[in-house]
């Protein structure tokens, strides 16, 4: 093995912590089966930490590479999955400050780590010593009287290096390493540029300029105009959960304007945080990377493993929806502009004024007011909400832990033991980071400290959820949006699917990208569930749940601006997917492609993508979704089909059959077993597009 890590464990900072009484390094302990050390995070001990552990890791791994027993499932395979403990746990803290707690200090030492991780990580994938034990396995696969999730976990572990350049000799071998560790240092550029403009470009209000904006707005405005020292302002972050409202509700047209440009153009300033270079870059490296595997462009790469197998069957989904949304999107501006017309707005309706007029049409089609709505969106209800179907589903129970008995890396995280109710067992911890803050990146996620194996002894599932809800004035209920209380139900989801697994191995706690956020999707119907309703859903100042007839309105206006909704997402997932099936992207101007494209399809000039390109994380800040965007529209499908099966159940969403099914063929079982499989041992059969063509108040097309 060569040491070019081994020597960079020596360049920590001189303040550094000596690697041996680092904290980072350190083996979990406290109640809980042990507990990330959080309380003990400082950011001179990442560096050290990581390159220590990168080092560890390699030398466990040459190990299994040169044992001279012949190759077997236990001496390989399982000696691999056993490995890498000391690093996994460096990484949980480098996550936290990547994702929760990033400064520019941290970003700096970012920039320099993501080209050392890169390396290792290509050291793994082509060891040769180690790819040749991988492959003899493989290659025995069938001879070895395996369980079947054991031959699922051969298969995912040789794909994992045959996929990522173990195969290559020579030249082509460098190259790809030159590629890989190119890339992890434009990921990190891309995303750090992302949260640069969500950071530094702020727009402040003066109190003559908060017409139409609800009191709560107002309250959590102010609140972050004061934590930037603007007190006296009120300030409009450059997040979506801060964007969204103030779109919705401000009279003013020219605030609006601003407030949209500064979010649509995040990345795409013409300045040092301008990624339009940076894509161009990674686009031409993904795609030379693949034809060093002999793929014709990124997509097919990228795709072989899901559920969609190839780009034309996914572009395919996507385009059977796409001329339905459109046209709804015709229907919904028409409907916008009529109002406009009738107040004498004496406007065409352009982008920023899309949820302003739509918000109008609901009240006025619907008699149905965002707001009021979200008089009965309280968070801490809702998180009440959770455990309460994750109770019901799937037997958990969620209690408050002790005070100070588990650290934590903000004031604002509150954590959780999940039990399961009848036996009193304990399934893990579940933390929950709810509030937006400077550092934090934007959106919503889940995430796991430790997920669940077996390999070193049951080990319990440490999960979290992460949102950017905007925190209001001191001791005030925090109101959220009906869509964030729906996002707020499809982060559970993920986190359910964490602690529900039951595999042996960690690499079966992956997932296949297309099916992974099926399990989410499907979590978010249960908010309006009768229960869910009746308890949870309840008035911020009188206490009384939602009355029946606002519960009506929410479910007659539940297609109500899909036309928007859906067509925003598909573009997104269109270019995406343009992108990645390029001949030649090396020359690709991102802002004019992106342009061109839209033009092509029909894109409504009312609307942009959900994610315009040069902001576009989810596929440029490192290679989760990368080609893989249209994966929500896919898993969609097996949600409004999934979601027929508890409809059509004699318990309804609360049918305990069907809920056991759930948790046993689509939760528990991760990726252990192959989706497609997993689905039919749920449903009985293969999902079907038609319930959400139904879902979306669409035509459903002929023959389903």
């Amino acid at each position: 093995m060569s040491l070019p890590l081994v020597a960079a464990a020596q360049s920590g900072g001189a303040d550094a912590a000596p690697t041996d009484d680092n904290p980072l390094l350190q083996e979990w302990t406290g109640p809980y089966g042990g507990v990330p050390a959080f309380d003990r995070m400082d950011l001179d001990d990442l560096e050290p930490a990581l390159d220590r552990a990168m080092a560890e890791h390699l030398a466990e791994i040459d190990q299994i590479a040169q044992d001279p027993a012949p190759p077997t499932f236990e001496n390989t395979i399982v000696a691999m999955e056993r490995a890498g403990r000391e690093i996994d746990r460096v990484f949980t803290y480098y996550g936290i400050w990547s994702s929760n707690l990033s400064s520019p200090e941290f970003r700096e030492i970012q920039g320099r780590l993501a080209p050392r991780l890169a390396a290792y990580s290509t050291e793994i994938t082509q060891n040769e010593d180690l790819f040749d034990r991988v492959r003899a396995v493989h290659d025995a696969r069938e001879t070895l009287d395996l369980r079947p999730d054991q031959q699922r976990l051969v298969e995912l572990v040789y794909d994992g290096f045959a996929r990522n350049g173990a195969g290559l000799d020579g030249e082509a071998k460098e190259r790809y390493a030159a590629i890989d560790q190119r890339l992890a240092e434009l990921y990190t550029q891309f995303g750090n540029n992302v949260l640069a403009d969500e950071e530094g470009y702020v727009t402040y209000l003066d109190a003559d300029q908060l017409s139409g904006l609800p009191e709560s707005f107002v309250a959590a405005a102010a609140a972050a105009a004061e934590e930037r020292g603007r007190g006296g302002e009120y300030a409009v972050t450059n997040t979506r959960s801060s964007m969204d409202p103030f779109l919705t509700y401000s009279d003013e047209r020219d605030l609006r304007e601003t407030v949209w440009r500064t979010y649509y153009d995040r990345g795409d300033n013409a300045d040092e945080h301008d990624n339009n270079a940076l894509i161009a870059e990674i686009l031409a490296l993904r795609d030379e990377r693949v034809g060093l595997l002999g793929y014709d462009d990124y997509a097919s790469w990228r795709l072989e493993d899901r559920m969609a197998k190839t780009p034309e069957r996914a572009m395919d989904l996507l385009l059977a929806v796409w001329p339905a949304a459109v046209a709804r999107v015709e229907e919904e501006v028409a409907d916008m502009q009529a109002v406009a017309d009738r107040e004498g707005a004496d406007i065409e309706i352009e982008p920023w004024d899309y949820r302003y007029y739509a918000e109008k049409v609901r009240q006025d089609r619907y008699a149905l007011d965002s707001d009021e709505v979200k008089q009965y969106l309280q968070l801490d209800k809702l998180t009440d909400a959770l455990h309460y179907v994750a109770g019901e589903l799937f037997g958990y129970e969620f209690t408050p832990v002790p005070e100070e008995s588990v650290p934590v890396f903000h004031p604002d995280v509150s954590v959780y033991e999940v039990t399961d109710r009848e036996t009193g067992e304990h399934i893990g911890l579940w933390y929950l980071d709810p509030f937006a803050r400077q550092g934090k990146r934007s959106g919503a996620w889940a995430t796991t400290y430790r997920s669940h194996t077996t390999v070193h002894g049951p080990e319990t599932v440490l999960a979290s959820n992460n949102s950017n809800f905007v925190q209001g004035a001191p001791g005030e209920p925090v109101l959220i949006s009906w869509d964030d209380a729906e996002t707020l139900f499809h982060e559970f989801g993920h986190a359910l699917h964490f602690l529900a697994s039951n595999v042996d191995y960690p690499t079966l706690n992956g997932g296949v990208r297309d099916y992974t956020e099926f399990q989410s999707q499907l979590l978010e119907r249960w908010l309006l569930t009768d229960p869910v309703v009746e308890t949870y859903l309840v008035n911020v100042e009188t206490g009384d749940p939602m009355p029946d007839d606002l519960v009506e309105k929410i479910r007659r206006a539940a297609t109500f601006n899909q036309g928007f909704a859906t067509t925003e997402y598909l573009a997104s997932s269109l270019v995406d997917l343009r992108l990645h099936t390029l001949d030649d992207p090396s020359d690709v101007d991102p802002d004019a492609f992106e342009r061109e494209t839209l033009a092509e399809l029909g894109m409504p000039s009312e609307l942009v993508m959900r994610h315009r390109t040069p902001h576009f994380g989810h596929v440029f800040s490192g290679e989760g979704y990368s080609a893989g965007y249209y994966g929500y529209l896919w898993a969609d499908v097996l949600t409004s089909d999934a979601a027929e099966a508890f409809a059509e159940a004699p318990g309804g969403f609360y049918d305990t059959g069907v809920a056991a099914r759930l948790v046993e063929h689509l939760f528990a079982v991760r990726n252990a077993v192959d989706p497609d499989e997993a689905y039919r041992a749920f449903r009985g059969r293969d999902a079907d597009i038609a319930p959400l063509m139904r879902d979306r108040g669409f035509p459903v097309p002929d023959g389903d």
